[in-house]
């Protein structure tokens, strides 16, 4: 399926992207008082971070992502699930029926749709007083290597944005008036990981791909040597996970 934003040559690069921190994660389900069996939809599924997450709590999963090579990835980490289910489709349409859902989850994709548009669909295919959330993970620009990768963006991109997947989604969120009070949660994460699947990683950057266009490599270039500057093969990267949920009127 074509979208605005083409994932395609990201999808290989996108299997390196780190996990959400499974307290975050906790915390959702407990407030949407999700039980194993119920009906949840992760809109933008990608490579399956969030869904498998999802899966291995026992809920019954419709992973809906636009793009071939990443649906293509996502079927192939959760094939030993029956309780996943994958579709084409997006945020603003997503194919699937009205009243059905308990939870529609957004992983990272949030960002990429026509955001009033996405929670209208949300609100359709919800049952009654079902639960929206959306979140991404959040490096810690605090930490040394995070901050040195920060000033290699904003050297090589003129007016470099994260754009809305750094803001705060309430407003958004409330705008809509098909939801009732936002709740914010959070967790915190240490990934470590392989430095070169860290590199690796970032070729799947589609904000930076897309404000960088021909620098998009030389940028990689640049985080390539920042990483093998500390010299270990294995590198902790801090994450937050931040999610907005809210339930539906």
């Amino acid at each position: 399926m074509k979208t605005e934003w083409d994932y395609t040559d990201l999808a290989q690069a996108y299997l390196k992207r780190p996990d959400y921190a499974q307290s975050a994660i906790d915390k959702m389900l407990a407030i949407s008082n999700v039980q194993e069996g119920d009906f949840v939809c992760d809109v933008g599924a990608g490579a399956a971070h969030l869904t498998l997450k999802l899966a291995e709590r026992g809920l019954c999963i419709y992973a809906v992502e636009p793009n071939d090579a990443m649906r293509t990835n996502g079927i192939k980490r959760t094939k030993q699930y029956k309780n996943v289910h994958w579709f084409e489709g997006v945020g603003e349409n997503t194919g699937m029926q009205d009243n059905k859902f308990h939870l529609v989850t957004f992983g990272s994709s949030f960002n990429v749709c026509d955001r009033q548009e996405a929670l209208k669909e949300t609100k359709r295919i919800l049952k009654k007083e079902g639960w929206f959330a959306c979140m991404w993970n959040h490096r810690d620009l605090s930490d040394e290597l995070q901050s040195d990768i920060e000033s290699i963006l904003k050297e090589q991109i003129a007016g470099y944005s994260y754009g809305t997947r750094r803001e705060d989604q309430t407003e958004v969120i409330e705008q809509s008036e098909l939801f009732k009070e936002v709740i914010y949660v959070e967790g915190t994460v240490i990934h470590e990981i392989l430095a070169e699947d860290f590199i690796e990683g970032w070729k799947s950057h589609g904000t930076v791909q897309r404000q960088s266009k021909d620098k998009f490599d030389f940028i990689n270039s640049e985080i390539r040597k920042a990483v093998e500057a500390r010299g270990k093969k294995y590198i902790k990267v801090p994450y937050t996970t931040r999610i907005w949920m809210a339930q539906a009127k």
